[in-house]
């Protein structure tokens, strides 16, 4: 063999000596960077003895809600576009932008004095009519007339009287009275504009009570009535969140096809008229509520094989336990069998506990 080649076998067996003497530490730091032991488990500890810190829960009763959640949206108890029911040109505008109004009160008014002379005209023919009418019934009890020409003079009577009333009724078409009590909104003509029916003066808005239009799926149509009461909640100018109640007081017929929601609405005093219609608004409809109901936190459990398991703590040491559930809130789900009153569940750590583990409690609640 020549010197060549004895110092390049030389130098092989010193590179494999080296490489098995810093195979460990490299292994153990590729598993560090990996997310795996942040040291080397010693030899002789198992899983079982490990001691895991937890944080537990004593169980004691509390009050607990189902509740339905959705979006709802505020509308008034009434709203019209108001409009006259006839053309012609606005002479006056008595209400104010803005302002209270009173069912019957008389808003704007279009130009009526053909009208006027036209009833003028018609009433100064009444006495005359009336005084035939009473010549002839005069005439008539003593045979001098005809029945024939008695009820002739009576119905030019009638017929005058329909004429007036008819008249009257065109009249009253020139004038725009608000139809219900409410807020009037901004007006969309000035006096001398020239109207039709289809012409909007103004919005009519009544805003007391109020009412909060709102959906809820099919599957909770039972849960809802006339008389069932709801919560929802409105937003201040100041940021501060108030919980309102109302009272649903009408349901849809039929489940919306589309959707597959039934549509719902209910009614809120607004006395003090605060709120404005046209805003969203947050809907909740409590289904069910028990005052005394043991419950766990919603991450306690641990779904396993169509069973629900938390982990009791038991002298230093975590024992799986199988509980049956009842209703779920967005944190918690009530215990109806499986733990009592008073027992400690552990709430922290769980997908890492093993039956019989050994933990250690760093706050308890």
């Amino acid at each position: 063999m020549t010197k060549k080649a004895k110092w390049g076998v030389t130098a092989v067996i010193v590179l494999l000596i080296a490489g098995m003497i810093a195979f460990p530490r490299v292994k153990q730091l590729l598993i560090s960077k990996k997310g795996g032991f942040e040291a080397p488990v010693p030899q002789g500890t198992s899983l079982r003895n490990r001691v895991l810190n937890i944080n537990a829960e004593v169980l004691k009763y509390q009050s607990l809600s189902d509740k339905v959640i959705t979006a709802g949206t505020v509308i008034p108890d009434e709203e019209v576009d108001l409009s006259f029911e006839s053309s012609g040109k606005v002479v006056a505008i008595y209400f104010t932008e803005g302002s209270h109004v009173s069912k019957g009160d008389l808003l704007a008014k279009i130009n009526d004095n053909p009208l006027q002379a036209q009833l003028k005209k018609l009433e100064a023919q009444i006495p005359l009519a009336q005084d035939r009418v009473y010549r002839q019934r005069a005439l008539l009890a003593k045979d001098a007339v005809s029945q024939e020409a008695f009820e002739q003079v009576q119905t030019e009577l009638d017929k005058l009287k329909a004429d007036i009333d008819l008249v009257k009724a065109n009249i009253a078409q020139t004038e725009l009275r608000a139809p219900f009590d409410g807020v009037i909104g901004l007006r969309n003509v000035s006096e001398g504009a020239y109207t039709s029916p289809s012409t909007i003066i103004a919005k009519l808005t009544k805003i007391s009570p109020l009412k909060i239009d709102f959906s809820i799926p099919e599957r909770y149509s039972g849960e809802v009535r006339p008389g069932t009461r709801i919560s929802f909640s409105m937003e201040r100018n100041d940021g501060t969140v108030d919980k309102l109640y109302a009272s649903v007081y009408a349901v849809e017929s039929k489940i919306d096809l589309d959707t597959r929601t039934l549509n719902v609405r209910a009614t809120y005093p607004n006395i003090k008229e605060d709120i404005l219609p046209g805003r969203l608004t947050s809907v909740e409809i409590t289904k069910q509520e028990i005052k005394d109901a043991l419950t766990v936190p919603s991450e306690a459990v641990i779904p396993e094989m169509g069973k629900n398991i938390v982990y009791k703590y038991t002298n230093a040491s975590a024992h799986p336990v199988e509980i049956e559930t009842g209703i779920r809130t967005e944190s918690r789900v009530q215990v109806i069998d499986g733990l009592n009153l008073g027992d400690t569940v552990i709430i922290s750590g769980v997908m890492q506990l093993r039956m019989g583990m050994k933990v250690s409690i760093d706050n308890l609640y």
